[in-house]
């Protein structure tokens, strides 16, 4: 059998995303038939024995599973910990196969968060290029001016670069609080936290309601359920930089 590049065997597999299994070959923590590699190796998936810190990678056919998670706050977005924090593995009960996260939420956030072992599929979904929407509710302590939403939705430095121009609306205003809406299309840690601390304002809560055309809707904390196929022929589409009109007929975004 024609040998295949490490990251994209182990991310078949459904082991973790590509990106993931990147570093753990940078960390030196994958081998090949007892030998370490370096990012760029390759390997046979069906006769080489490929171990990630002594852990066999089961490279045979493996069901794919696509899943939304309402992640709570107060969890990690981690599949371990050594700090005893509550993790959202405690979440996926009835799960046999083994998904990962795509993308992240802070342990104070909270909402939407899509898991897989479909190492492609993640990695497209979180590839800069895609330019994938996703939709936040930010609760923010006090006023916020006209000045503020311009240069957030403009983009600010922070200290992985500048954002990319995004759209920022006031939802709800009351005295001691505004509700914002962010739609980004990007994915920096803890970008929006960053932002609103750059224009000098505190967030209070912070909940991802949408990832592309995924909605949270009325999942409650802690469930999780299956993508609908519908769901997945969208995110597909947004993959690929495809829209559907009305007429069903597919055209360039």
């Amino acid at each position: 059998m024609e040998k295949v590049r490490l990251q994209k065997i182990i991310a078949d597999s459904g082991y973790c995303s590509r990106r993931k299994a990147e570093e753990y070959i940078e960390m030196g923590a994958v081998k090949v038939n007892g030998r370490p590699v370096k990012l760029g190796d390759k390997a046979d998936p069906k006769n080489d024995l490929i171990t990630i810190n002594g852990e066999k990678i089961e490279t045979g056919a493996t069901k794919l599973r696509y899943i939304k998670l309402y992640k709570p706050r107060g969890y990690l977005t981690s599949m371990a910990d050594e700090h005893n924090e509550k993790l959202i593995t405690e979440l996926l009960t009835d799960i046999e196969e083994r998904v990962y996260p795509i993308g992240r939420l802070d342990k104070n956030s909270e909402g939407l968060l899509l898991l897989t072992n479909d190492g492609e599929f993640a990695n497209s979904i979180m590839h800069p290029s895609k330019h994938i929407k996703k939709r936040y509710r930010v609760t923010v302590k006090g006023t916020v001016g006209d000045d503020k939403l311009t240069t957030l939705a403009s983009g600010v430095k922070i200290d992985s670069g500048v954002t990319l121009p995004c759209t920022v609306a006031v939802l709800t205003e009351e005295e001691n609080r505004t509700v914002l809406e962010f739609i980004i299309s990007e994915g920096k840690n803890r970008q929006i936290r960053k932002m609103c601390e750059a224009v000098k304002l505190e967030v209070i809560r912070l909940k991802r309601n949408a990832v592309g055309n995924v909605k949270l809707g009325m999942m409650k904390p802690g469930q999780w359920e299956d993508l609908t196929a519908e769901e997945l022929k969208g995110l597909r589409a947004l993959i690929k930089n495809e829209r559907v009109n009305p007429a069903g007929k597919r055209g360039r975004q």
